[in-house]
């Protein structure tokens, strides 16, 4: 790259995470870089210096946003500003497509070079935010195979580089390759459930209490602990506060989450990216999601796809099961959960579909080959 200074913006903790990894390898290139930008715990470790934090302005849903506008506002301009200070003219946009398909369209006006990594979800709605890409953003660097193909029928220039979970989340054994009949041996140990109830606020603040809820039910029925998997984006002390008032023995884990999914039986998992961490575990899951009443109907008008899970969509079946919105209560998700606690069949077959993501997603090193074609496009202006 001609310039030491360099823009990222992640404002999720998923692109947190695989934005840190990116930069890791870019510096690997180019020692001499000065990243800054918005992002979370993992990219200020990795090194980037912190106009603003990614978790200020991260939700999901339409009217869960209302509240944090004015402040993505800020960010915003703050980062606008920065850029201007700075003079820089390379950027790298991660994810978060509200708002950074907005930010690449003024970056564009400053003749700041864009390359955008982890394609917004177009191929499920609002696909008319292509044409915006195609003007405003100068490398696509997609984590899913079949997003090349969309993009090449809507005359954009994609490459593939892979998901980096491939090389985050390792192969760990499984509690289930230990107890192939949890029902019948355990050998008088609980059940072991993961709980990940997102990664925003606003997620944490409608599905948080069903989970603790849930956790509470199943309690009484049968012998469990509880995990819940913390995102980095998310403060201990919020979750601290709701677990207080739980009736069922819960945990809270950060650093060694991947462990602690794999050690358990069974997650109840947020829509989103955890689908993905859970399912190269091969732990068994239950997918759940519940936003505002007006966010889930534009959602459902706008959204065609047949599945909400990541898993469900790269294996293209119903892998797992989904308990969305109205379904996505204490009493379903406890019933569910024993239902299939007790269908050591049923997790043969989950397990057995969650074995096959691996190679679905496609080789180790893609924050190395997205790191490289980011080095040669820069390069070339």
């Amino acid at each position: 790259m001609s310039s030491s200074d360099l823009l990222i913006v992640a404002g999720e903790a998923s692109g947190d995470l695989h934005g840190a990894r990116l930069l890791t390898e870019l510096r690997r290139l180019n020692p001499s870089l000065e990243p800054f930008g918005l992002g979370g715990e993992e990219l200020d470790a990795a090194g980037l210096e912190l106009v603003a934090r990614g978790s200020e302005i991260a939700v999901v849903g339409i009217l869960e946003a209302l509240p944090i506008l004015r402040r993505a506002r800020e960010i915003f301009a703050e980062l606008l500003a920065e850029v201007d200070r700075r003079g820089a003219k390379r950027a790298i946009l991660i994810d978060f497509p509200d708002f950074n398909l907005r930010l690449a369209k003024e970056l564009k006006r400053r003749g700041v070079k864009v390359a955008y990594y982890i394609s917004p979800q177009v191929w499920a709605w609002r696909k008319g935010r292509v044409r915006s890409i195609s003007r405003d953003v100068d490398l696509m660097l997609v984590l899913l195979p079949f997003e090349v193909d969309f993009y090449a029928h809507h005359g954009v220039d994609a490459v593939h580089v892979g998901h980096p979970l491939i090389d985050e989340v390792p192969e760990l054994l499984q509690v289930w390759e230990e107890v192939k009949r949890p029902g019948e041996a355990r050998h008088g140990q609980p059940y072991r459930i993961a709980l990940l109830p997102g990664s925003r606020k606003s997620e944490i603040n409608v599905l948080l209490p069903v989970l603790l809820e849930t956790a509470a039910l199943l309690h009484e029925r049968v012998d469990v602990r509880f995990s819940i998997i913390r995102a980095s984006t998310i403060g201990e002390n919020l979750l601290r506060k709701a677990v207080e008032t739980c009736r069922a023995e819960v945990e809270i884990v950060h650093e060694n989450r991947f462990q602690t999914i794999a050690d358990s039986h069974l997650a109840l998992c947020a829509a989103g990216t955890a689908t993905l961490e859970v399912g190269l575990l091969k732990t068994p899951m239950i997918v759940t999601h519940r936003v505002a009443m007006a966010s889930y109907v534009l959602g459902r008008l706008l959204v065609r796809l047949p599945y909400t899970s990541l898993v469900n969509l790269l294996l293209d079946r119903r892998a797992v099961p989904e308990l969305l919105q109205f379904q996505a209560n204490p009493n379903n998700l406890c019933e569910a959960t024993l239902e299939l606690l007790e269908d050591t069949r049923r997790i043969d077959s989950i397990r057995a579909n969650l074995a096959e993501l691996r190679e679905r997603i496609g080789p180790p090193g893609a924050s190395a080959r997205a790191a490289a074609e980011i080095e040669r496009s820069f390069a070339q202006t």
